[in-house]
């Protein structure tokens, strides 16, 4: 009987082999030479539950953030019968002329600490993958802590994907006063955060217009297309992004006055500027901004604009109505 190899080991030798080739290696090589296929070959297992096998580990390691290339005839790229496959040695190779001082490797190492992989998009990734091949782990937290960044909403990560590689995307979106969302096909442009909440920056192929999504309003999940764009609309994308939100936050702001030492006072503070009476506080999004001043309870007082105050009451009242015994307003 031939000897089994784990799964775990069968990639190992898969990424080696596809790392130690300059010119790739077909999927019938990969079959008679990778250990972990050749053993399932010999023992008689099929040829296409070889190749389904190979499909599925390369899949994996493509998640795992492993740039597998293929690389199709010289005379028709396209031609994929008898595609090659291999992994650049230039994706684990910084260029020569870049060095880093110590404290530059460090920085660098914390940055890559902060985003959880999810988090981090294909570029960032393949950075991160530099680092390492220096011999430099970036896991390993520099300053007795690693802090994270991860995003919350679930349409963050099939969005990122899609960024990446391009593509549309669809979901349904619900803006405040509607009863029911709205099915939306968009090109991501740019992926931003923004108050402390994430927004998605896309062309809105149906308006044929630039839009704003904040991720938050997504129903449901997100589709992530085979439809292709060029990737030159994202050049300067994020930078539209953030001056389309600067800008409505400076024709809306709030006068608040808030508590000296809370919480509420602290976190408005950063983006606060005195007034006479409080504080000015810009803001993007009414509703949204509700709902963050609302969490904040007694901590703070808005005393204008009215629809501001109505809404944070509104919350209010309805958290002390799901509090009160028979739910009763």
């Amino acid at each position: 009987m031939a000897e089994r190899i784990p799964a775990e080991e069968r990639l190992t030798n898969l990424v080696v082999a596809l790392m130690a080739t300059e010119i790739g290696l077909t999927k019938q090589q990969i079959v008679d030479s990778v250990s972990g296929y050749r053993q399932r070959l010999e023992a008689g297992v099929s040829s296409v539950a070889l190749d389904k096998m190979f499909e599925r580990d390369k899949d994996e390691l493509r998640a795992l953030g492993m740039p597998i290339e293929t690389i199709g005839e010289f005379a028709d790229p396209n031609d994929l019968r008898e595609a090659r496959y291999r992994i650049p040695k230039s994706e684990y190779d910084l260029p020569l002329d870049i060095e880093f001082t110590p404290a530059e490797l460090a920085v660098l190492r914390l940055a890559g600490s902060v985003w959880s992989e999810g988090s981090m998009s294909d570029d960032a990734r393949a950075g991160v993958r530099k680092i390492r091949a220096l011999g430099i782990d970036v896991d390993e937290p520099i300053i007795g802590f690693a802090p994270r960044i991860a995003a919350r909403e679930s349409a963050f990560a099939p969005l990122q994907h899609a960024l990446d590689r391009s593509v549309e995307v669809e979901f349904d979106y619900l803006k405040p006063g509607e009863d029911a969302p709205r099915a939306r096909r968009v090109l991501p442009l740019a992926l931003l955060e923004f108050e402390a909440r994430w927004h998605l920056f896309g062309r809105d192929l149906n308006a044929d217009a630039e839009r704003t999504y904040l991720l938050t309003r997504i129903v449901g999940d997100v589709k992530v297309t085979s439809r292709v764009h060029s990737s030159a609309a994202q050049e300067g994308a994020g930078d539209r992004a953030r001056a389309g939100l600067e800008a409505v936050a400076a024709a809306h702001s709030a006068l608040l006055e808030t508590t000296p030492g809370t919480e509420a006072d602290l976190r408005l503070a950063r983006r606060a500027t005195p007034a006479t009476q409080g504080v000015r506080v810009p803001y993007v999004d009414l509703h949204v901004f509700a709902d963050e001043l609302a969490s904040y309870g007694p901590e703070v007082r808005v005393v204008e604009p009215t629809e501001l105050r109505d809404a944070v009451i509104s919350r209010l009242r309805d958290v002390v109505a799901a509090h009160t015994e028979g739910g009763e307003r």
